[in-house]
């Protein structure tokens, strides 16, 4: 070994026996700080002798990725850029413009306004293409999505400058928008969906849960609503505080909403509020799915266990593990799993997992569909090892991962052809609703300025599946036989007429449509029905 390394390797070991913690001030004393300072020395000999020049960032984000992929799945590292994309829904708002858009053909199309946000104000419509913002152009670039939103985001007060194309408008319109603060509303859909039934679907939890769904409850009731169904399916989650201020609109005060143990932190219990307004009257209803995930089971399974609800659907995805969330110095963020969550009956919701095979545990849902147990309710198997009584009646529920429904609904999978799977593989579907809109919004709105009009009568134009049929071709797409073709085209237009709706009106209005066809809250109806007195 020559002088030089030695004396680097000197210096490592005089820097780092520096930086050590005093021993009369170790609180941690589960920590090894013999293993910290190699960690920290191979840092240091990889930066100062490696043959090469590094990158030190990329050595220690790797470094924590490989630690944190030995241990449970939900163990992450974000770096400061994937860290602020993460928190953004979780907060409840962030600052902008306020629109939502599409990117066709390279040029970003304004899909939808904020009512109240800046560019409503500044008199910018759905349909409109922003093609610069201040002095970056964003047309015909091919810049990513991303990319774009960096450029169109700004702190609140900030001005952007946005030139833009308008359809029938010869010359290119210049508005001044001051950014502010914009909205991220969790709940998509608040309606009745007969005259004493509310429907609900509440698609993460953010810090504003709670309070959405408590207004959209005040604002039902005065339409005459009486049951509820609260639709979380594809809900994958979000704030443990969200989940207690939803759950604590329909659980009696009180009540424990859920529990959760770990090896080094202070056990916690979460109980319902006071306030809800559906705690003890009305009956209510949770749709749940394969993709229910996190919150979404905790709510679930605290209605469940306290005998306060009806859990309709299929086992949810069987997410029981807390992060907490450890900020580092640059912005970056890991989030450490510190303990289980269990549900008012002593259920841990967590499925099992192999520490270290993230793989097979992202291969669970394909899994559980291949042996079946999400098409027949004779494929279920339940954890014999795991069974616990509902708190109100006692009835036998099980644990051992997610939350399984009190009435069973199969994934439907036979209106899915060949064909339809892949146009849908190369997203050519979205793609030729997007150019439809983007050239039709105007007509379809004044034909169907009423949208109870629009669901009776609309039709996608055959133009448009027969484009979408040429564009499948190209790719090589081809129908078994005539059969085929008819059925793919009738499910086709279903799924047209959906996602016109989605791009042209209101969430609530889609959803309204989308749930004529939706299993899972057509049974959740047919129940309500069926237990009627």
């Amino acid at each position: 070994m020559n002088t030089r390394i030695k004396v680097i390797l000197a210096l490592i070991a005089v820097v780092l026996t520096a930086a050590l913690p005093l021993r009369a001030q170790q609180s941690l004393n589960d920590v090894d700080w013999e293993q910290v300072k190699k960690l920290q020395m191979a840092q240091v000999a990889i930066t100062c002798l490696y043959v090469d020049s590094v990158d030190q960032q990329k050595v220690a984000e790797d470094a924590i990725r490989g630690i944190l992929a030995k241990l449970d799945p939900h163990s992450t590292y974000t770096n400061a850029k994937e860290t602020r994309k993460l928190n953004e829904p979780i907060a409840g708002n962030f600052e902008g413009i306020g629109v939502s858009f599409n990117m066709v053909e390279d040029t970003l199309v304004v899909m939808s306004v904020i009512k109240k946000g800046p560019c409503e104000k500044a008199g910018i419509l759905a349909g409109d293409r922003i093609v610069s913002c201040n002095d970056t152009v964003i047309a015909g670039v091919k810049m990513d999505r991303d990319s774009i939103m960096q450029v169109l985001r700004g702190p609140k007060g900030s001005k952007a400058r946005l030139r833009v194309v308008r359809r029938a408008v010869t010359d290119t319109l210049v508005f001044h928008v001051t950014r502010d603060k914009i909205p991220l509303h969790t709940l998509d859909a608040a309606y009745m969906i007969d005259e004493t039934t509310g429907y609900l679907r509440l698609t993460s939890f953010g810090a504003q849960s709670g309070k959405e769904v408590h207004n959209a409850l005040a604002t039902l009731r005065k339409k005459g609503m009486k049951d509820v169904i609260l639709d979380l399916s594809s809900n994958g989650g979000g704030l443990m505080s969200a989940a207690q201020d939803v759950a604590s609109e329909f659980l009696p005060e009180g009540s424990m909403v859920v529990y959760a143990k770990g090896r080094s932190t202070a056990d916690q219990q979460l109980r319902a509020g006071n306030g809800g307004l559906m705690q003890k009257e009305g009956r209510v209803v949770v749709v749940v799915d394969e993709y229910t995930a996190s919150a979404a089971e905790i709510v679930s399974g605290a209605i469940q266990d306290h005998d306060r609800g009806t859990i309709i659907g299929r086992r949810t995805f069987g997410k029981g593990l807390v992060q907490r969330p450890v900020d580092l110095p640059d912005g970056s963020m890991i989030r450490l799993t510190v303990a289980h969550y269990y549900t008012p009956s002593g259920r841990c919701v967590q499925k099992p997992y192999t520490k270290g095979d993230k793989a097979k545990y992202d291969k669970d849902l394909e899994a559980r569909f291949n042996h079946g147990e999400l098409t027949c309710i004779d494929s279920i198997h339940l954890d014999s090892t795991a069974v616990y009584k509902t708190l109100g009646k006692g009835r036998t529920v099980y644990g051992g991962g997610g939350i399984m429904p009190d009435v069973f609904v199969p994934l439907d999978t036979t209106w899915i052809t060949p064909p339809y799977r892949q146009l849908r593989r190369y997203n050519l579907i979205n793609d030729e609703v997007l150019h439809y809109v983007d050239a039709q919004r105007k007509s379809i709105k004044r034909k169907y300025s009423d949208f109870d009009k629009f669901m009776a009568q609309y039709k996608v134009p055959n133009a448009v599946i027969d484009s979408l049929y040429a564009k499948g071709e190209r790719k090589g797409m081809t129908f078994k036989d005539k059969t085929e073709k008819e059925k793919t085209t009738s499910q086709l237009r279903l799924a047209l007429k959906e996602l016109v709706a989605y791009h042209v009106y209101d969430t609530n209005d889609y959803y309204r449509l989308l749930n004529q066809r939706n299993d899972l809250v057509l049974r959740a109806i047919r129940y309500l029905k069926e237990q009627e007195p």
